[in-house]
């Protein structure tokens, strides 16, 4: 009974770990095509970021080893300084406009009633479109001269002759933020659509039961339960925005007088119109490790009760 018991015992082990490691190596195979991806589209342009931080690195020419001398020098760079200080401020302005449109919108739209999808794909429409072609659609509406702005204004009344949209900083911030107001809140709508649609009915006709109104319904019980929600739609408007380039490229091309400059125009213009491609890298370092730590800390303080 035992030798037979122990033969018994023998034989199934084995096909039990080959069954294991046949489906580790499955699963090893499942991953490899999305590991491959991180691996060639992240981690290898990553590696090659910091390698060329470390170096002078023309666009065209030899490269040499400089060490931290890229960093050093963004110490003293005024224009790097003043476009992370505008780029800031772009965020600050533009992040909470596109939360609370967002979620304006995402009340008037969340409940199935008639014509509720003809909106839905109005105010998501936009959206679709790239960041290039809304911005130059932009540039022609402002055009001073044949602009159906200026035109519809002109008409009305409202002014006697052409507007300058873009001759100071104000004038030119405020385009742009109207621009990327209309071509994105539809993302952080949907965002906020789909975080109000699970939440379940019973929790909020309960909270009317008990004589809660609208207003302390949402503030007590809506919004605390759209939290996720909430430090989502924050950290994708925080990171877009920091990492503006398009619109002001194409709408304010960094002006008037480098006022619009962002970041990551600067980087662009370093690299490649200056051909300063390491100190280009260098301030893409900075500019990631800067995100990372604005995400880290959104992630703490927008936690879970449940993550206390």
């Amino acid at each position: 009974m035992s030798a037979s018991a122990s033969t018994a015992s023998t034989g199934l082990r084995p096909r039990r770990y080959a069954g294991a490691a046949g489906c580790a190596v499955v699963g090893l195979l499942l991953v490899t095509p999305a590991l491959a991806f991180v691996g060639v589209f992240f981690l290898a342009p990553l590696v090659l970021m910091l390698w060329m931080s470390l170096h002078k690195w023309p666009l065209l020419g030899h490269t040499s080893w400089v060490g931290l001398d890229n960093y050093r020098a963004m110490g003293s760079d005024p224009v790097f300084w003043r476009s992370l200080g505008f780029t800031v401020e772009y965020t600050l302005i533009i992040t909470p406009i596109l939360i609370v449109v967002g979620f304006c919108l995402a009340l008037l739209v969340r409940r199935p009633r008639r014509g509720v999808g003809f909106f839905r794909t109005v105010f998501f429409m936009p959206y679709v479109i790239g960041f290039a072609a809304a911005s130059y659609l932009f540039v022609w509406l402002l055009d001073p001269g044949v602009g159906l702005l200026d035109r519809t204004l002109d008409a009305l009344g409202i002014t006697s002759h052409p507007v300058l949209w873009l001759s100071t900083r104000t004038l030119a911030l405020f385009a742009v933020i109207i621009m990327v107001v209309w071509k994105t809140v539809g993302f952080t709508m949907l965002l906020f659509m789909t975080g109000l649609q699970g939440i379940p009915d019973d929790v909020q006709e309960a909270a009317q039961v008990d004589g809660a109104g609208r207003w302390t319904t949402l503030r007590r019980v809506t919004l605390p339960l759209l939290r996720r929600t909430t430090a989502l739609t924050i950290i994708l408007a925080v990171v877009g925005s920091m990492l503006a380039f398009d619109q002001f490229f194409i709408i304010t091309n960094g002006g008037p007088n480098n006022t619009t400059l962002t970041t990551v125009y600067w980087i662009y213009n370093s690299s490649f119109v200056n051909f300063q491609l390491g100190y280009g890298a260098a301030m893409s370092v900075v500019l990631m490790l800067i995100l990372v730590a604005i995400t880290a800390v959104q992630l703490y303080l927008l936690r879970d009760q449940t993550e206390r």
